[in-house]
């Protein structure tokens, strides 16, 4: 199969995240890294596509979507891995010109950015996908599959965690970049921690669960010395339907490396995950004893075994879970040029709808946390 055309929007040599997305995208060998916009400064973009061996640098996104288009081999898709406040113009530049767009989360810095994002995507022909990475865990799958099997019966309670403790000290203030921008609100946006790590979150329960957050009452707080983002967040959340849940996320919670973590229980059962021994997922049917079930292991379904690469007992994870989604990112860009119309071409790929959602968790979260915790609607 031929490899798809790809190009990058941030991400240059010394960024985590990019590094992360090339790695991702090499992993199934569906992709190939071309051309690169990989930093603002056109100098330092040219330094990282020559280390990285990427073909033709740029020294802006505006100027890569224009001269890419106009190739006869130029890029197909393209990865965007800025900072935030850039995700909506750099989007909305490759949509205009037809070419798909893999974006890291959240959505945007602002509502009124991710609304224009929206508008853009459905005036497009090209697929937008958001990078909620753990939405491809093969474990993660099968969790959603048995929820949706009805092996839990009704939902009732959905717990989500996500803490961390890389911004205990004032790391902004000792030249980490990452930490720089994700304590800036002109370009993290409104959200420090619930947009960062809170937004995976609320995504994973909603995606395993099935059930959209109707409502929720947060408490933020800024520990960290002279930051004006939040640093940690508790909050209670109401579901449509009417199951009920509870969040917290915390970038100052020392012993926590990432420790994203998942609890469902409906009526007939309840299921656990934890992303740091992301291949195992404790079953416990009520009134029985737990079942440790493991990734392409006895019984496994076929959602899970469909994104499982290797045999069971051979840990698989964080970069494997990103790979999926670039994976299937691949199989969807194929499908839309063979003429399958986009919606059924996306599949469960996290998009447009995934990122409004979680725009609409930090407004919300920001919202009713000024209000003292009042009760505030998505």
């Amino acid at each position: 199969m031929t490899r798809i055309r790809l190009g990058m929007v941030g991400g240059g040599n010394d960024a985590f995240i990019g590094g992360v997305h090339r790695i991702a995208s090499r992993i199934d060998d569906r992709f190939e890294l071309v051309a690169g916009a990989l930093s603002s400064s056109p100098e330092k973009s040219a330094a990282s596509a020559q280390a990285l061996g990427i073909p033709r640098s740029y020294g802006s996104f505006e100027e890569m979507a224009r001269t890419e288009a106009a190739r006869d081999d130029g890029i197909e898709a393209v990865s965007i891995v800025t900072p935030n406040h850039v995700h909506a113009a750099a989007a909305k530049a490759f949509l205009a010109h037809g070419i798909h767009v893999i974006c890291d989360k959240p959505l945007t810095s602002t509502m009124d950015d991710a609304v224009a994002l929206q508008a853009a995507v459905k005036d497009a022909e090209a697929l937008f996908i958001l990078t909620h990475n753990y939405t491809g865990y093969p474990m993660i799958r099968q969790a959603r599959e048995m929820i949706a099997a009805g092996d839990l019966g009704e939902v009732r309670i959905v717990q989500a965690e996500y803490p961390q403790d890389w911004l205990t000290s004032p790391m902004e203030n000792e030249g980490l970049k990452q930490a720089e921008w994700r304590t800036d609100p002109a370009r993290s946006g409104a959200g420090g921690s619930i947009g960062d790590i809170g937004t995976h979150a609320h995504n994973l329960a909603c995606f395993v669960s099935g059930l959209r957050v109707e409502s929720l009452a947060a408490d933020l707080q800024s520990f960290g010395a002279g930051r004006t983002l939040d640093d940690n967040a508790h909050m209670m959340l109401r579901f449509e339907g009417g199951a009920r849940g509870m969040l917290w996320s915390s970038q100052v919670a020392p012993g926590n490396e990432n420790a994203l973590k998942l609890r469902i229980y409906g009526e007939k059962g309840g299921l656990e995950w934890a992303q740091e021994d992301p291949n195992y997922l404790w079953f416990t049917p009520h009134g029985e004893p737990k079942r440790l079930l493991t990734r392409n292991g006895a019984g496994a379904t076929e959602a899970s075994q469909a994104v499982s690469r290797i045999p069971g007992g051979h840990p698989e994870g964080y970069l494997e879970g990103f790979a999926t989604i670039y994976n299937e990112a691949a199989d969807a860009i194929r499908a839309t040029q063979n003429g399958t119309d986009r919606a059924t071409a996306m599949g469960i790929l996290p998009g447009i709808s995934a990122g409004i959602d979680g725009m609409r968790f930090i407004t919300a979260c920001v919202t009713s946390s000024a209000g003292n915790a009042a009760w505030t609607t998505l």
